[in-house]
């Protein structure tokens, strides 16, 4: 059974940092690719950033580029994010996400694409 579980959410000020980490299980060796996205109230789910499982390459959505970094651990189960210099609009509801298969590294960005979430994680950034 394939589960993803999310951790390190929470308040913290604007200007600060936190890093959410998810850790997947099941059929791991089939993991194409992890993700982030978020939902804040009343809005749609969005993109934040994604990670090839294989080649690592990664991608982010324009909002938080140059502030969070996705990375993963070399055992392959643990996807990271890491997010600097939060903004009261960084405030939502994180969900990790994966995507189970893949041509030529290319990275997914769109949440129809991704075929397991975790439960999500809320982190508040106060102004």
């Amino acid at each position: 059974q394939v589960q993803l579980e999310e951790s390190g959410g929470g308040l913290v000020q604007a200007g600060g940092s936190l890093r959410l980490s998810c850790v997947a299980s099941g059929r791991t060796y089939s993991i194409y690719a992890l993700g982030w996205f978020r939902q804040a109230p009343g809005k749609e789910r969005e993109f934040v950033a994604t990670i090839n499982w294989g080649s690592r390459r990664t991608s982010y959505a324009d909002s938080v580029k140059g502030r969070f970094t996705i990375s993963r651990n070399n055992a392959g189960n643990t996807v990271y994010l890491q997010m600097n210099s939060l903004k009261p609009e960084d405030t939502a509801v994180y969900y990790c996400a994966r995507r189970n298969s893949g041509r030529f590294s290319i990275l997914y960005t769109g949440p129809d694409d991704y075929e397991d979430w975790g439960q999500g994680i809320q982190v508040t950034v106060s102004s």
